[in-house]
């Protein structure tokens, strides 16, 4: 029988990258501005002119005090960036540290973008296609306003600060800052393991698209599913259905691609692809955006049901309005598939040798 060598575990030690230093310098661009804002009086996005602000938890932050709160927030997540760099703190001051930041990274990245940053995205493709032809008929100055650029920034400074705040986190508890392994096996991140569970993970995550996706496709059939029949009449009449027809197939081809997450062809580009057919689909190209989307629907189901007049009949309580309530759950689900994809294809990891 022939002996296999196999990897050895060896200890990392901090290199340092281009993470740390571009989220404390993106974070900290943005706190200066909060500041400013706070000392002018003028600048704030996310104060009464925003339209989107009472359909997200921003509404419940004095607009008065949102640059100061905001200032503070940023400029100190800086600093914790900073001190992540060269520190190794341990036992309660570690968790306070790292709670305060996942919480800071929490508010930047699922509280502020709200639902404006999922329906942009839903409504991208119409856009673009449709801006030479003067179809939809938008004001896209109405479109891309500062607050929406204010919105985008923080969901990025949150990803960059969820960046740094995971390395320190597996630094500091003597695990592998690439790859996050100890040199323990943990039988639930195995592939096999993660195959399995992913798979429940998968489904949830493509359902509950679709099921939005089914509402807005009978809207276009005619079928009032969620509205009164004279509000489906406008709807048909002045075009603004398609819109709708738009995001639902948006969300079908979600789901779609969510499958492939579990699915051979997820692993493997399909044969029929002409120049790609039979490769390897590079892990990021598929965990990437799916970790976009994860975050986004999260944070759109939760700014949704986080207003009273969701819980209004004929409102979020409708057929239109309900698949909005399971939005958290997709959000959830995507996330959870798409790491266990992860753990499905990671190979063997270059900092540690372990995989």
């Amino acid at each position: 029988m022939t002996n296999v060598a196999l990897p050895e575990y060896r200890a990392t030690t901090h290199r340092p990258g281009l993470l740390a230093p571009l989220a404390a310098g993106w974070l900290g661009l943005w706190g200066l501005l909060a500041l400013v804002a706070a000392i002018t009086g003028t600048g704030y996005p996310f104060g009464a002119d925003d339209p989107h602000r009472d359909a997200t938890l921003l509404r419940l932050l004095p607009a008065e005090a949102g640059p100061s709160f905001f200032a503070g927030m940023l400029l100190t997540a800086v600093a914790l960036v900073l001190a992540s760099h060269r520190t190794t703190p341990t036992g309660p001051l570690r968790m306070l540290l790292l709670a305060y930041g996942w919480t800071v990274a929490f508010v930047l990245a699922v509280v502020v973008p709200g639902m404006q940053v999922l329906a942009l995205l839903g409504y991208a493709p119409m856009l673009l296609v449709g801006a030479p032809f003067g179809w939809p008929p938008v004001d896209y100055a109405d479109v891309f306003t500062w607050a929406l650029t204010a919105r985008v920034a923080a969901m990025c400074g949150g990803v960059l600060l969820s960046g740094v705040l995971l390395r320190w986190q597996r630094r500091t508890a003597g695990c592998c800052v690439g790859c996050g392994r100890d040199g323990t096996d943990r039988g639930w991140t195995t592939p096999a393991a993660a195959a399995r569970w992913g798979r429940w993970a998968v489904w949830v995550a493509a359902v509950i698209p679709v099921g939005y996706a089914l509402t807005r496709f009978a809207w276009l059939a005619g079928i009032p599913l969620g509205l009164a029949r004279e509000d489906l009449a406008e709807l048909r009449e002045s075009g603004a259905v398609w819109a709708g027809v738009g995001l639902g197939a948006f969300a079908t081809v979600g789901a779609v691609l969510t499958l492939g997450l579990a699915q051979r062809w997820g692993a493997r580009f399909p044969r029929w692809m002409v120049g790609l057919g039979g490769r390897p689909v590079p892990v990021r190209l598929a965990v990437i955006p799916a970790t976009v989307v994860a975050v986004l629907a999260t944070a759109a189901g939760l700014n949704a049901l986080s207003v009273p007049e969701f819980w209004q009949a004929g409102r979020g309580l409708s057929a239109a309005g309900l698949p909005l309530m399971f939005f958290p759950l997709w959000g959830l689900a995507l996330g959870a598939a798409t790491y266990a994809y992860h753990l499905r294809r990671r190979g063997i990891c270059g900092r540690c040798n372990l995989g």
